[in-house]
C-alpha cells in the first residue's frame, strides 16, 4: 500500500484490529517499566521488545524500515525522537522516551512514554507532566466536525504558557495497514484550521516538547534527533480514531502505566 494523497476512512473491522494491535502495544510499553533503570543498557530494552513482538505474533514496524536496524526508539534527555538502542546504560536522572510500533495482523499498533531512571530532577518531572497533558488535551480534541487545527491549538495552547516549546519539525501522521499514512497531524495550529475529522479517521497523536526552544537538529547517524540548545525533550504518543461521538484511544495502557512516571528526587 502508499501513501495516496487521501485520508482513509476505516469500517468496525479495522476498529477491531487496531484495537489489538493497539493494546498489545500498550502491554509492552507496560511490561518495560520494570525494566528500565541506572545500569540498563537500551540496547537490553530493544532485545525485549523484539522477543516481545516474536512473543505475540506480532513484528517490530520499526525494525529494517528505510534501513533503521532497532525493533524501537530510546530517545533520552536531548534526543527528541528515534534515538537509536545502545550499549550505553541509562545514567541516574536519565528521563528516556520509548517508542514501540507492532504489526499484527496487518494492522499498526504506535505508542510511546516516558520513563525514568533513578532519582530525576523537578524540571524534568515537570516536562514529562506537560507532556502528557498536552497529549491528552489533544486527544480530547478529536470529535467528528472538529479539525487538527483544533487538536494542534489545544496542545499548543497549554505547553507553551508552561515556559516550554512545542517541537514543529515532527509530527503525527495517519496510519492503519500503513505505518505512516494522511494525514500529517501537527502539534501546533489554530482552531478550525486542517483537515475536518470524520468517523474512520485513524491517526497518532505524539507531540514532542523541549524545556528550550523548539529547535532540533538530526545527527550524523540519519535518524537520531536532538534539541539544538541541548534542552532536555519529552514526548508521549498514542494511536487514536475518530467515532462517531467523539474519540478512541486504541494504546491505553491495561495496567493505568501510560500516565507519567513519579521518580523525581524532592
Amino acid at each position: 500500500m502508499r501513501k495516496n494523497g487521501q485520508i482513509k476512512l476505516y469500517g468496525p473491522a479495522a476498529f477491531e484490529g487496531m484495537r489489538r494491535a493497539g493494546r498489545l502495544v500498550a502491554e509492552c510499553l507496560d511490561m518495560l517499566v520494570d525494566e528500565v533503570d541506572v545500569g540498563v543498557p537500551s540496547e537490553r530494552i530493544d532485545e525485549l521488545v523484539f522477543e516481545f513482538a516474536m512473543d505475540h505474533g506480532a513484528y517490530p514496524a520499526t525494525l529494517m524500515y528505510r534501513g533503521y536496524e532497532k525493533s524501537c526508539c530510546t530517545s533520552i534527555n536531548h534526543v527528541v525522537c528515534h534515538g537509536i538502542p545502545n550499549e550505553k546504560p541509562f545514567r541516574d536522572g536519565d528521563i528516556v522516551n520509548i517508542d514501540v510500533t507492532f504489526v499484527l495482523d496487518g494492522w499498526h499498533g504506535d505508542s510511546s512514554r516516558m520513563y525514568t531512571a533513578g532519582e530525576i530532577p523537578r524540571r524534568a518531572e515537570r516536562l514529562i507532566d506537560v507532556t502528557y497533558e498536552s497529549l491528552m488535551r489533544g486527544v480530547a480534541a478529536v470529535k467528528p466536525g472538529a479539525t487538527l487545527g483544533d487538536v494542534g491549538h489545544a496542545i499548543q495552547s497549554f505547553v507553551e504558557p508552561q515556559h516550554m516549546s512545542v517541537v514543529r519539525d515532527f509530527c503525527g501522521h495517519g496510519l492503519g495497514r500503513m505505518f505512516h499514512d494522511e494525514p500529517n497531524v501537527v502539534h501546533l495550529g489554530r482552531p478550525g484550521e486542517g483537515p475536518m475529522l470524520k468517523p474512520g479517521m485513524f491517526f497518532t497523536i505524539e507531540p514532542m516538547v523541549n524545556l528550550g526552544r523548539p529547535h532540533v537538529k538530526v545527527l550524523s547517524d540519519g535518524w537520531t534527533a536532538v534539541t539544538r540548545d541541548r534542552s532536555l525533550s519529552a514526548q508521549f504518543e498514542h494511536t487514536v480514531a475518530v467515532t462517531e461521538t467523539g474519540v478512541e484511544v486504541f494504546t491505553l495502557s491495561p495496567k493505568g502505566l501510560d500516565k507519567p512516571p513519579h521518580k523525581a528526587a524532592a
